[in-house]
């Protein structure tokens, strides 16, 4: 079976591979150009159907998409679906997220240690040209600390303390993550349930 997951980013195309097996699994640079859904939804589930839909209304496959983000409880939830663009959408990525964690931190730079709960979420959507659509959402629960450690990540990662963790999730090897985190037990719980739509 073949699976076009919504992505340009080889990184999860690569962890959607190591977690299947069975399926051939594609990126968006394997299929003609078309018209990819703006994330515009309210929630992490919304865009995630949005994307998956469109990728398989114009290829014609079964389509994996996800969105994800940091949701702050002081920051009641925030910042949410808009975590990629915080701090404006301007930059290269390296940059953006670097404002992005600089901002977060300055938000919370008040807020005690024991309120400084956090989540990773992540929202995995399968959906198949004939309308069949399943979704997954699940969260690496977690707090900030306040000056980021640790290069093995990207975006709030530095900054992010996983529960039962001392190590932020910058710090953690790339299979440690891949065993706990939001974005690999969401696809985890999607993968089996794939039938459903194929």
């Amino acid at each position: 079976m073949k699976v076009l997951l919504a992505t340009r980013n080889d990184a999860k195309l690569a962890e959607l591979r190591r977690l299947t097996s069975g399926l051939e699994v594609v990126g968006l640079d394997d299929v003609p150009a078309f018209d990819e859904a703006p994330e515009t939804g309210a929630t992490f589930e919304e865009n995630a159907l949005a994307k998956a839909r469109d990728a398989a209304r114009a290829t014609g496959l079964v389509a994996v998409a996800d969105d994800s983000g940091l949701a702050v409880d002081a920051l009641n939830g925030m910042p949410g679906v808009l975590s990629a663009r915080w701090s404006g959408r301007g930059g290269a990525r390296v940059e953006r997220d670097a404002a992005n964690l600089a901002l977060v931190l300055d938000q919370m730079a008040d807020v005690p240690e024991d309120r400084r709960g956090a989540a990773f979420v992540c929202a995995a959507a399968a959906a198949h040209p004939d309308g069949r659509e399943i979704v997954v959402v699940e969260r690496w629960p977690g707090s900030l600390i306040r000056l980021p450690r640790g290069t093995n990540g990207f975006g709030y990662d530095p900054a992010f303390v996983p529960e039962g963790e001392s190590r932020t999730s910058a710090e953690m090897a790339p299979d440690e993550k891949d065993a706990v985190s939001h974005r690999s037990r969401a696809l985890r719980g999607l993968i089996p349930r794939l039938s459903e739509v194929s």
